[in-house]
């Protein structure tokens, strides 16, 4: 999973429904390492469109995570680190699930609006944010 650091205790829930799945956790907050000390967890530096330099340095450090976990799934809830890895995954054929931040209230996140043709799955959090085509919306995680 990458998870935004918003979200991460919502998939530290998630992550306890995969029980017998071994589950990687990737956020950007080295913080959350020891809420999840049974499976692995990685950081990668927090970026965004205004830092190219920090999105070639997550780009490159979610590459290499992505190629030696070869996950069959990326789950992520947004922010451009998300975004990356949800794309790298895909390339590798992992299915991917984009879960937009239960944060966005008002509309997508930028990543979030961009994201749809590349996830198996677009959902938003929010009823009033969904559109013929996806966002989709079954309820929220809270």
């Amino acid at each position: 999973m990458i998870v935004s650091a918003g979200a991460f205790d919502t998939w530290r829930q998630v992550g306890r429904l995969l029980l017998y799945a071994p589950v990687t956790f990737v956020t950007v907050h080295d913080s959350y390492r020891n809420q999840v000390a049974e499976h692995n967890f990685y950081v990668v530096n927090d970026a965004n469109r205004w830092s190219k330099i920090a999105l070639l340095k997550a780009a490159g450090k979610l590459a290499w995570i992505v190629w030696n976990e070869k996950p069959d799934i990326v789950i992520s809830t947004g922010a451009a680190p998300g975004y990356l890895a949800l794309r790298m995954g895909r390339l590798i054929g992992a299915r991917t699930i984009w879960l937009d931040s239960i944060a966005n209230v008002e509309q997508l996140s930028m990543s979030g609006s961009r994201i749809g043709r590349f996830a198996d799955l677009w959902l938003t959090q929010w009823p009033h944010l969904t559109r013929p085509g996806g966002p989709y919306y079954a309820g929220s995680v809270l």
